[in-house]
């Protein structure tokens, strides 16, 4: 396996040599070097946690939060859910060779459009240990070598697993340089990783704003940016509340450090009355930090008029002092383009589906987006008008997520609109090539 030892270009020159080798592998082999994958991480657990724990002990020594700590913490069952992911993988459908579509011309030539590996792809990541083996495993399957790149608080985990990856693959008959890892070279790594354009074909990042910053400016190799979440839940006039609160309790609780996660709520002003309170109350018991505009802390101010003793008549306390025991902050400009990672959420009132639209292509990532709603004019309203990777009806945002749509695993969520978008699976992963058959054909 290429490790830092090797130089970045050496590491690459040997994934190109592999990939010429992986692209005209029989799917037999490729998956039965995955199953060889699942089967080595169940079988040297031990190895990859005593590997995190000193990853997670050097994370909490420097502080880098409870949300990145999350991302970073393998256990038995985590380990467990990545291999089961190899192997729902290796289930699937092989994309290489699948025929898009086929024509013959009317000159007699036969031609067919067919998907084909793109060659070596580099993943580079931040702090998710996971993504060292469900990258490995989608690569490998749709024919490509992949060199990985992950952070310096992942370190001790993402060797332990390439290295787990690789010697397996090798071990069932894969050639090897096909999965190899680059790591401990800082930004100056990165920037030689990114400029391999004779042996690189696609470099995806996996991380903040500051990885995204950091490739634009310096890569000359294509840039499939797998970008943050700055994700909305909209709460429509005509949503079934219990439905409404279920949704967002989901989709902000579930895993609130992931990029799925929802970070801001717009309620319709009809609904929010009766909507607010209930789930601003549910949230805050949940230990969530709530950011309101104006209207919700209106709302915020009366729920707690009514909750004093006394009620309504009582003398008022300050308007501070009612926000604070509501536990609902003024929302700020920055909060509505903010991606938290944690317990909190912005929540607003806005006057019509169209104004919620408005909001979200203002500030949201492209990513997912979502609408409660009994009303079909308006669901529909919301799919076409915003423009995102996923958008949903009555659904949780938490379903972004390749294994939740049937991909096994994915490498990232793409936000951009060419080639792939959402979920990066193994059909993103290639490219295609026209093979074109005749019988003597010349052009006149």
């Amino acid at each position: 396996m290429g490790t830092a030892v090797a130089s970045v270009a050496d590491v690459c020159d040997a994934a190109k040599r592999a990939s010429r080798v992986l692209a005209r592998l029989d799917s037999a082999v490729k998956d039965t070097a995955l199953e060889a994958i699942a089967t080595a991480l169940e079988e040297r657990l031990g190895e990859i946690l005593v590997a995190n724990e000193r990853d997670m002990q050097l994370g909490a020594e420097d502080e880098i939060g409870a949300a990145l700590l999350d991302r970073l913490r393998l256990d038995e069952q985590r380990v467990a859910q990545v291999a089961r992911a190899v192997r729902q993988i290796a289930a699937l459908p092989d994309p290489v060779g699948e025929v898009i579509e086929g024509r013959r011309l009317r000159n007699g030539l036969d031609v067919r459009k067919v998907r084909v590996p793109l060659g070596v792809v580099a993943v580079v990541y931040e702090a998710r240990p996971n993504v060292t083996i469900d990258a490995a495993a989608l690569c490998l399957k749709s024919g490509n070598a992949i060199v990985l790149r992950g952070s310096s608080s992942a370190e001790h985990s993402n060797a332990a697993l390439a290295r787990i990856a690789s010697e397996a693959a090798v071990a069932a008959g894969l050639p090897g340089g096909s999965v190899s890892l680059v790591a401990g070279g800082g930004r100056a790594e990165l920037a030689e990783l990114a400029t391999q354009r004779e042996s690189v074909d696609l470099i995806i990042p996996r991380g903040g704003e500051g990885l995204k910053e950091a490739l634009q400016a310096v890569a000359t190799v294509p840039v499939i940016y797998a970008a943050s979440g700055n994700c909305h839940v909209y709460v429509d006039a005509s949503a079934h509340e219990a439905q409404a609160e279920a949704i967002v309790l989901n989709a902000k609780l579930q895993r609130p450090g992931v990029c799925n996660a929802v970070e801001t709520l717009l309620v319709h002003a009809e609904l929010a009355p009766s909507f607010v309170p209930r789930i601003v109350r549910s949230l805050t018991d949940a230990g969530v930090v709530v950011r309101g505009d104006e209207r919700v802390l209106e709302l915020a101010r009366d729920e707690r008029e009514r909750e004093r003793p006394g009620g309504a008549g009582s003398p008022l306390e300050s308007e501070a002092s009612l926000t604070d025991s509501a536990l609902v902050q003024a929302a700020t400009d920055e909060d509505w383009a903010s991606e938290y990672l944690s317990l909190t959420l912005a929540v607003g009132v806005v006057d019509s589906v169209e104004h919620a639209i408005e909001h979200v292509g203002r500030y949201g990532s492209g990513h997912s987006e979502a609408i409660v709603t009994r009303d079909t004019g308006a669901a529909r309203a919301f799919q076409l008008g915003v423009d995102a990777a996923c958008v949903y009806v009555n659904a949780s945002t938490r379903f972004t997520d390749g294994g939740e749509f049937g991909m096994g695993a994915e490498i990232g969520n793409s936000t951009q609109k060419l080639h792939a978008r959402g979920p990066i699976g193994l059909r993103e992963l290639c490219t295609f090539k026209y093979l074109v058959e005749g019988d003597g054909h010349v052009r006149a």
